[in-house]
């Protein structure tokens, strides 16, 4: 009885141990002849120590590893999340990694024999959860989906329907691009075979022409895209000056002071130079519709030259409203008008030259067909010379405004402006009455 107290001291009780290690400490020696005489007072912690390696030995890792890995909503037993450690000792592995000290706990002997107790059902051994267990679940998971989907796939493709259908989607598609690459070849083919029927047509009309046979070309009646919008720019054009000229006028009338009358007045030759700027862009344009006169009223028409007013016509108009005048005015005035006119007649028989060229080519007897072209495209050069008339008669018109500007003082060149305003404005009202006149629709002998 002292020996066995003896051994009850030296091993500690499962009570007596701290709460994490009562289930994981390792199971004292039991002796024998200890558990023959005292088998009614040993303690049931020690018993239950010794029933789990019993209940471990009669279970295999496989069970274990089958029932750890089995999902069970009401599970008999408690379900164990840690996994088992390989180790030569089979299932002593798992309850090695449960010891604290990693020590492998004794089996305990009686005689050389294991004991022939039933086993027990196994405790519940909290462990730590791992998360990286549930993450390698998953990925063998993902990973057996994809094998299946693979599968699945080679399977859809091996199947003749399939592959027959694929067959026909590829012809079909070849057969689009031969025909889509056909059609743009035909597309290609005709676009020249226009363009040669074009060349053709044009080369009859030519010859028709020359030979005084078939159709002639219509000639529009509407203008060129140029012309209408000169046509435009100068329909603004006068109307922004006669509303300064309206200004000019109202302050001539209350006297104002010469630096105010001034103001007007270089607003006034801005505006020709704005003027003389469209005109010559349109004689680079269409020089006919410029030298027609079709942009003006028909009064105006008819004191048109080259493309605008006369110089000369205008010193003349001013005589007529600026009074009084110096000798040296006078003067300057008279030799002013005589260099315009010497340079009009020389424009206006440059100008009637070049149209008797250009008659005198277009009337040209016996010419060929492979030589109207040649002849077309002289008087062309010749129509294009015109241009240079045109501009010359530009800048004779605004010498002759800045020299009368600073011949005059500043109030008489205000009433120059206006009055060479009002008679152009006279002018547009004749054609407007001229228009609107009452005609007698049945006339005596008609």
């Amino acid at each position: 009885m002292v020996g066995s107290a003896g051994e009850e001291d030296h091993h500690l009780h499962p009570s007596d141990l701290p709460l994490r290690f009562r289930s994981a400490a390792a199971p004292p020696v039991i002796d024998s002849s200890t558990m023959s005489k005292e088998s009614g007072s040993y303690d049931m912690g020690e018993f239950d120590q010794s029933a789990i390696f019993l209940y471990l030995d009669g279970h295999d890792q496989t069970s274990i590893q089958e029932q750890r890995q089995t999902l069970n909503i009401f599970p008999s037993q408690p379900m164990h999340v840690a996994e088992p450690i390989t180790t030569k000792g089979g299932g002593m592995g798992m309850v090695t990694a449960m010891l604290p000290n990693g020590n492998s706990p004794k089996r305990p002997e009686q005689g050389g024999q294991k004991s022939s107790a039933p086993p027990l059902p196994a405790p519940t051994v909290p462990l730590p959860k791992n998360r990286s267990s549930g993450l390698i679940i998953a990925k063998k998971e993902a990973t057996s989906g994809e094998k299946s989907a693979a599968s699945s796939d080679q399977e859809r493709v091996k199947d003749p329907k399939t592959l027959r259908r694929l067959a026909q989607n590829r012809e079909a598609a070849r057969k689009s691009r031969l025909r889509k690459k056909a059609y743009i070849q035909q597309l290609e083919t005709s676009r020249i075979r226009l363009s040669q029927l074009e060349q053709q047509v044009q080369t009859a009309r030519v010859q028709g022409v020359f030979l005084g046979t078939g159709e002639q070309q219509a000639f529009p009646s509407a203008p060129s895209p140029a012309a209408m919008m000169f046509d435009m720019e100068y329909g603004r054009w006068v109307e922004e000056h006669s509303k300064l000229m309206f200004q000019l006028r109202a302050a001539l009338n209350e006297h104002l002071a010469d630096d105010q009358l001034q103001v007007f007045v270089n607003g006034a030759m801005a505006q020709h130079e704005e003027l003389l700027n469209l005109k010559g862009a349109i004689a680079r344009a269409d020089v006919f519709h410029l030298l027609s006169g079709l942009w003006a009223s028909p009064a105006e028409r008819c004191f048109l030259w080259l493309g605008g007013f006369r110089p000369s016509e205008v010193i003349k108009v001013m005589l007529k409203h600026v009074e009084p005048l110096s000798e040296g005015q006078i003067m300057g005035i008279y030799n002013l008008q005589q260099s315009v006119q010497e340079r009009e007649e020389a424009l206006s028989h440059g100008m009637e030259a070049i149209q008797h060229t250009i008659s005198d080519i277009v009337a040209a007897p016996d010419v060929a067909a492979a030589t109207f072209m040649g002849h077309m495209s002289m008087a062309m050069n010749k129509v294009a010379s015109m241009e240079g008339f045109i501009r010359q008669a530009d800048g004779l018109r605004q010498q002759t405004l800045h020299r009368l500007h600073h011949i005059l003082t500043i109030r008489q060149a205000a009433r120059c402006l206006v009055a060479i305003a009002d008679y152009f404005h006279r002018l547009r009202a004749l054609s407007t009455l001229w228009i609107a006149r009452p005609r007698q629709e049945d006339g005596p002998g008609l």
